[in-house]
């Protein structure tokens, strides 16, 4: 049972985390700073190496577990988005930004539960 809610868990992080990902590397800075507001502080450069890291790790959520190669890198890249989730919470606290730190939070949680399960800490 656990390993189906992982599973799903995994999957809707990495549909998401790919779709965003994708969005920061393709579109202008310009208007992810119109339509995201916090790109505003960031040189595009960061800004697109957050989309790649998106990306990878949205990647790196199924394919490994999925074919059993480096199955390791599953929980790392889920590690990894923890992470990003909990300096995204960061940034938006010091921009005022509140009502966007739950989604941020939500995502981090789940995070940390793919890279704990993955892990083996739950059995």
């Amino acid at each position: 049972m656990l390993s189906l809610v992982l599973w799903l868990v995994q999957l809707v992080l990495a549909l998401l985390f790919a779709g965003v990902g994708f969005m920061k590397i393709t579109q202008r800075h310009k208007r992810l700073a119109e339509n995201l507001r916090w790109p505003e502080d960031f040189p595009p450069a960061t800004v697109k190496l957050i989309g790649i890291l998106e990306v990878l790790a949205a990647v790196g959520l199924v394919v490994p577990e999925a074919t059993g190669t480096l199955p390791l890198l599953t929980p790392l890249a889920a590690s990894g988005l923890t992470v990003l989730m909990a300096l995204a919470i960061f940034v938006h606290m010091r921009r005022g930004e509140r009502n966007r730190i739950a989604l941020a939070a939500i995502l981090m949680v789940l995070s940390l539960l793919v890279a704990l399960g993955r892990f083996g800490v739950f059995g």
